[in-house]
């Protein structure tokens, strides 16, 4: 069978909170039915792989609501209206380390299978610490540093969002 692409026949927002929205969206499969299915549909993201002039892997330590764990993430997050990705990542980087470095776009990944969301990816190396972390409100953050040897570990374990992030940064840097 050739895989073709699916027609959307109709959508409507079912959830909305903060920057979390749900979509229920009908489309019409290639035998003709027609299927529902619930995407998120959320603003655009921006995550870096932060690498400080000694090569420790720069991490966020946070509990994370989804898999209700303590976890040590890469630092991220939204970009506001109007602001470029770039300028986005350097003020993530900014307000959840306290780190500025040298910072160059990875590339591009989708979410997951049942999002629209895009995340752009950046490595950021050669950081140093310029100032104490801002956190958002309902975020609180302590900043880790890591060997790569200990990075590549928590990669492999699945202990993380954003896996492929530190992934595609290890391989842009030439780390894996």
């Amino acid at each position: 069978m050739k895989i073709t692409e699916w027609e959307e026949k109709s959508r409507e927002e079912v959830f909305k909170k903060y920057s979390r929205k749900i979509d229920k969206v009908i489309f019409k499969l290639p035998d003709g039915s027609e299927s529902d299915f619930y995407i998120k549909n959320e603003n655009t993201p921006v995550c870096v792989l932060a690498l400080t002039d000694r090569n420790e892997v720069i991490m966020a330590k946070q509990f994370r609501p989804g898999p209700k764990k303590i976890l040590k993430e890469l630092p991220g997050g939204g970009i506001n209206p109007g602001e470029e990705a770039m300028m986005a990542m350097e003020r993530e980087l900014l307000e959840e380390t306290g780190y500025k470095g040298d910072l160059q776009f990875v590339g591009m990944c989708w979410d997951d299978a049942y999002s629209n969301r895009e995340r752009y990816c950046f490595v950021a190396t050669n950081c140093k610490k310029v100032a104490e972390p801002h956190n958002d409100e309902q975020e609180w953050t302590e900043v880790v540093l890591v060997s790569l040897k200990e990075f590549r570990e928590i990669l492999r374990s699945g202990q993380m969002t954003d896996v492929e992030v530190g992934y595609l940064g290890l391989d842009f840097l030439g780390l894996l």
